[in-house]
């Protein structure tokens, strides 16, 4: 098995339709800084190795940054990581931190599994699972049975997220399952407000 990195994560995730946050991949401190001007503050880093599975580990992911002067410290201090590859900028994008993920079974073949992203995986392991060929009823009933439901519909004055993003998003990943052969697929988090729905990390393991 190969894990791919993460622009290759993503552009494989765009082939298949799903809807990605705005990004730009550098590897050059001249481009960084064009690069964040063009995004705009604040921002995202993330690190692109060939070595590095999980960015956190090795601080590869940087929220927040809000000048171009903190944008280039951190490009170069990535710069000098392991398998270095690239750094991508991405804006900072608010909203719903949701998962879309998928796994190879060896009884059942392609699933897809959808919950609450970021963190929150690990802590509530709130997760509602299919296996492959998804419909649309399938993507709309994955969203109702998470404990995390009322999140999505809007809770305590927040908004309800854009709900055909999402299920359109879920079905893209079913058919990557479905078409690539991957063992697994990790769109984690996908960030969810009113307006759009945008996977803005990816991993793949072929």
């Amino acid at each position: 098995m190969a894990t791919l990195d993460l622009v290759q994560s993503l552009a494989l995730a765009k082939k298949y339709g799903v809807a990605l946050a705005p990004h730009v991949l550098v590897k050059e401190e001249s481009e960084a800084g064009k690069a964040c001007r063009k995004i705009g503050f604040p921002l995202v880093l993330k690190l692109v190795s060939s070595e590095v599975s999980h960015k956190t580990e090795v601080k590869g992911v940087v929220l927040n940054v809000g000048d171009e002067a903190a944008a280039l410290k951190e490009f170069r201090r990535m710069k000098k990581l392991p398998g270095f590859k690239g750094v991508v900028v991405q804006p900072m994008v608010r909203g719903l931190e949701l998962i879309v993920g998928g796994k190879r079974d060896e009884q059942f073949g392609p699933t897809v599994l959808f919950g609450l992203g970021g963190i929150f995986v690990e802590v509530f392991k709130d997760l509602s699972l299919r296996i492959c060929p998804l419909t649309r009823a399938d993507a709309e009933e994955m969203l109702d049975e998470v404990k995390a439901a009322k999140l999505l519909k809007g809770f305590r004055g927040a908004k309800p997220v854009n709900r055909k993003q999402l299920v359109d998003l879920i079905l893209h990943a079913g058919r990557l399952m479905e078409k690539e052969g991957v063992q697994e697929l990790d769109l984690n988090p996908v960030i969810a407000n009113e307006k759009n729905v945008w996977a803005v990390d990816a991993r793949v393991i072929k």
